[in-house]
C-alpha cells in the first residue's frame, strides 16, 4: 500500500498511520487550503502513540478501504500527535468538551474549512457498539449537515468558539492567603479515599503536585489528618498495580479505586512528578518504602527512557498489538510457574496475588502484580523466616523481570519534548541528592546540557530539537530545571540561563492588560483555533504553565534577592488566586507558588573553596534535606551571588575565612553557623 503524506513526519504516532489508505494531512496550512478549495468539512483526529483506543480506531476504521474511500471523497483528513502539538490539542479538546462534556483520545472533531468545530467526540466504533453510534453513520450525518444545513453548522461553530474563548482564560483574580491553602487541603479531605488513598473513586489518577502541597502543609502544621492523606495515598499507589512492581515506574492511571488495574502506558511526565513526590516524602519521613518506589522509577527511566547522550523519551506504550491489553506487564499463574521454583512461586504468589483468576477482563487468567501482603505477614503465613522470604522474593522478582524482558516489548517513543525532559531533570537532580544516586545526578546535568546546546536562541526553548517553539510549558519547566541545576552545582551559568528564559517569558507571553501568561507566545500564529488565547492554571495533568512560572519567578527572586522577580511572582499568583480557590488541588502547582509567596523560605548557604571535600559534603547534605520552600546556595571565595539580607549579613560577619561553613536562615531568623559537616548535619536534622 502506498504511503500517505505522513510518511516523512517526525512523530511516531503520525508515522504509525503513514501506511493507511486515508489521505491524511499533517496539521498545517495545506490542509486548510485544500478544504477551502474543495468546500469540504475537515475530519481532525488527535491521538498519541501510547493511546490504546487511538490504535483501535486506526485498525477498525482508518485502515478500512471502504471507509477510507468515503472519507477521501468527502472530507479533508488531518491527523495530529497531541504530544507534538499540545497547543492544537488544548484548544480542540476544550471545543469538543463544550459539546459532549468529556474529552480524551482519540479526539474526533469535525471542522469547517476555517478550522471551527461544529461537531465531535472521542472514540467511535465502526458500527454501533459500546453505546456509541457507528463511525460511518457519524460521517454521513456530519456530511449531510455540512451540505444541507450550512446555517446550522455556522451557528453551532460560532457558539462553540464563543464558549471556548471564555473557557480558555482560567484567570480569576484574588488575594493569596493561608486560608486559600487550607481550603485546598479541606477540599482534598472531602474527596479523600480513606481506605485506598487518592481522591475520588474511579478511575483514579495520581496527583503528585497535590502530594507536594500536602507535604509542605504537613511540615508547617504537623496536622495528623494531612499526614494520613499523604501516607495512605503514597502507600496505596506504591503498593498497587498502577506501579510496575517488576520493572519500576508508574502507569498512567488506575481504572479502579484500589490502584490495582491500570491503563498500562507509562508517561515520562507522570513519572517525573511522582519521583519528586516520593523522594520528598522519603526525605521528610525517612520511610524505606518511599525510597524503594523512587529507586524503581529511576531504574525504569535509566533502562527504558534515558538516552546515553542525554535526554529522555516521552512514553512507553501499554500494548504490543490491538488484541493486547497490558499483556507485557501481566502474568498468568502458569507463566510465573514456568520461570520460578516452587518456593519462589509460593512467596511471589502470596506477595503479588498471582492466582488462577486474575484481574484482566480480556483474559481473566492474567494477573496484575500488586503488593497483597507484607513480608512479615507472608513469613507468618508460610512459616518461614523473614530473611528467607526476602531472599526468595528478591530472586523471584529478578527471574520475572528477566522473563518479561524476553517478551516483545511495547514501543518506546524516543521523542525528547523539552518540558517533559526538564521536569525529569529537576526530579532526577533531587533524587540524586536524596537517594545518593550518582547516575541520576550526572545524567540529569548531561540532559540539561544537551537540551541547552540544541537551542537556536539563548533565551528560548523549542518543543523538540528543531521543532516548533513558542510554548509556555517548555520555557518555564526549563527555567525551573536551570534553577535546580544551579542549586545542585553552584554553577552560575544555569542561574543566568533560567533568568534569561523567564525574562523573555514575561516579554513574549504576558497579558499586559489583565495579567497572567498565555500558553503560546504572542507572535505565534496558526490555523483554526490556534489564535484563541489561553491562560491555563489547572494542572491537567502536567503542572500548569502559570503555576510553574510563578514557582520559577519566586525561586529566582530568592536566589538573586530580586524584588522585581518577587513582584512578578506575587502578581501572577494574584491573577489566578480566585480560580485556584474554585479549582482547589487541581491548581496545586499555583497553590505551591502561593505558599512560597506567603510563607518564609529557608536558605541554606554553604561556603568553602571549590573542590573542598568537607564543603561538598555539606552541600550534598543541604540538597538532601527536606524543608518547605528550601533555597540552596553554594558559595566559593570567588562567588558573586546576591543573598537575602539576613543571610548576607551573617556571611559578611563571618569574614573571608575559607573554612567550610553552613548557614541556615528561615525568614529573618538565622541559626548559629555550623563549622564542618558534623555540626551542619546536626543543624539540618533539627529542621525536619
Amino acid at each position: 500500500m502506498a504511503a500517505n503524506r505522513l510518511v516523512d513526519a517526525a512523530s511516531a504516532y503520525l508515522q504509525s498511520a503513514s501506511h493507511q489508505p486515508i489521505h491524511w494531512y499533517p496539521w498545517g496550512p495545506d490542509a486548510f487550503a485544500a478544504a477551502r478549495a474543495a468546500d469540504r468539512p475537515i475530519l481532525l483526529d488527535i491521538g498519541a502513540v501510547w493511546c490504546h483506543w487511538c490504535h483501535v480506531m486506526d485498525g477498525e476504521s482508518y485502515e478500512d478501504p471502504a471507509l477510507a474511500e468515503f472519507l477521501n471523497a468527502n472530507f479533508v483528513a488531518i491527523k495530529v500527535d497531541r504530544d507534538e502539538r499540545p497547543d492544537v490539542d488544548a484548544r480542540y479538546q476544550r471545543a469538543v468538551q463544550t459539546l459532549i462534556q468529556q474529552g480524551g483520545w482519540p479526539l474526533t472533531a469535525f471542522l469547517t474549512p476555517d478550522g471551527e468545530v461544529f461537531y465531535g467526540g472521542t472514540y467511535f466504533p465502526p458500527d454501533g457498539r459500546h453505546g456509541r453510534p457507528g463511525f460511518r453513520t457519524v460521517l454521513e450525518s456530519v456530511l449531510d449537515a455540512y451540505r444541507n444545513r450550512p446555517e446550522q453548522v455556522t451557528a453551532q461553530a460560532a457558539a462553540i468558539r464563543k464558549a471556548l474563548e471564555q473557557q480558555l482564560d482560567e484567570s480569576r483574580p484574588g488575594e493569596p492567603s493561608v486560608a486559600l491553602l487550607e481550603g485546598a487541603v479541606n477540599q482534598m479531605s472531602k474527596v479523600f479515599d480513606t481506605i485506598h488513598g487518592g481522591f475520588g473513586t474511579q478511575p483514579k489518577f495520581p496527583h503528585p503536585a497535590a502530594m507536594l502541597l500536602l507535604l509542605d502543609r504537613w511540615h508547617d502544621t504537623r496536622a495528623e489528618p494531612v499526614a494520613r492523606m499523604l501516607h495512605r495515598t503514597l502507600e496505596g499507589m506504591g503498593r498497587g498495580g498502577v506501579y510496575d512492581q517488576i520493572g519500576g515506574g508508574f502507569h498512567r492511571y488506575s481504572v479502579d479505586a484500589q490502584w490495582i488495574v491500570p491503563h498500562f502506558e507509562k508517561m515520562s511526565y507522570d513519572n517525573s512528578e511522582l519521583l519528586r513526590a516520593y523522594v520528598e516524602a522519603f526525605a521528610a519521613f525517612d520511610l524505606a518504602e518511599y525510597a524503594g518506589v523512587a529507586r524503581g522509577i529511576v531504574r525504569w527511566l535509566r533502562e527504558v527512557l534515558a538516552d546515553l547522550e542525554g535526554g529522555y523519551g516521552a512514553s512507553q506504550d501499554a500494548d504490543v498489538g490491538l488484541d493486547d491489553d497490558g499483556d507485557y506487564f501481566t502474568w498468568t499463574r502458569e507463566e510465573a510457574a514456568g520461570v520460578l521454583t516452587a518456593d519462589e512461586l509460593e512467596v511471589a504468589a502470596g506477595r503479588f496475588d498471582i492466582g488462577t483468576a486474575g484481574e484482566m477482563h480480556h483474559d481473566p487468567s492474567r494477573n496484575v502484580l500488586f503488593i497483597a501482603a507484607t513480608v512479615p505477614a507472608l513469613a507468618i503465613r508460610l512459616r518461614k523466616d523473614e530473611g528467607e522470604v526476602r531472599a526468595l522474593l528478591e530472586s523471584a522478582v529478578a527471574k520475572l523481570r528477566g522473563a518479561r524482558e524476553a517478551r516483545p516489548a511495547p514501543f518506546v517513543d524516543r521523542t525528547r519534548y523539552a518540558a517533559w525532559n526538564a521536569m525529569l531533570v529537576g526530579a532526577l537532580l533531587r533524587a540524586g541528592a536524596v537517594l545518593e544516586d550518582r547516575w541520576a545526578m550526572e545524567h540529569a546535568l548531561l540532559s540539561l546540557s544537551r537540551l541547552r546546546g540544541e537551542q537556536s536562541e539563548p533565551d528560548a526553548v523549542a518543543h523538540t530539537p528543531g521543532g516548533i517553539g513558542g510554548l509556555l510549558d517548555d520555557q518555564v519547566q526549563t527555567a525551573l530545571a536551570g534553577l535546580d541545576a544551579y542549586e545542585a552545582t553552584g554553577e552560575r551559568r544555569w542561574l543566568e540561563w533560567a533568568e534569561a528564559i523567564l525574562a523573555r517569558v514575561w516579554r513574549d507571553y504576558r497579558d499586559d492588560s489583565a495579567g497572567g501568561l498565555f500558553d503560546t507566545a504572542r507572535e505565534r500564529k496558526g490555523e483554526g483555533l490556534l489564535p484563541a488565547r489561553a491562560k491555563p492554571v489547572q494542572d491537567a495533568p502536567t503542572p500548569s504553565g502559570n503555576g510553574a512560572a510563578a514557582l520559577a519567578a519566586v525561586r529566582l527572586a530568592e536566589l538573586t534577592d530580586s524584588a522585581a522577580w518577587r513582584e512578578r511572582a506575587v502578581g501572577l499568583v494574584r491573577t489566578f488566586a480566585g480560580a485556584a480557590h474554585a479549582l482547589g488541588f487541581y491548581a496545586a502547582t499555583l497553590l505551591r507558588a502561593a505558599d512560597w509567596v506567603l510563607q518564609p523560605p529557608t536558605h541554606f548557604v554553604i561556603t568553602g573553596p571549590t573542590g573542598n571535600a568537607e564543603a561538598d559534603t555539606m552541600h550534598r547534605a543541604a540538597l538532601a534535606t527536606y524543608v518547605p520552600r528550601r533555597v540552596v546556595h553554594r558559595l566559593t571565595p570567588d562567588s558573586v551571588a546576591p543573598l537575602p539580607g539576613p543571610v548576607a549579613e551573617m556571611v559578611k560577619v563571618a569574614g573571608s575565612s575559607t573554612a567550610p561553613r553552613g548557614y541556615a536562615c528561615t525568614g529573618l531568623t538565622c541559626r548559629v553557623p555550623a563549622e564542618g559537616s558534623r555540626a551542619w548535619s546536626t543543624l539540618l536534622a533539627g529542621l525536619r
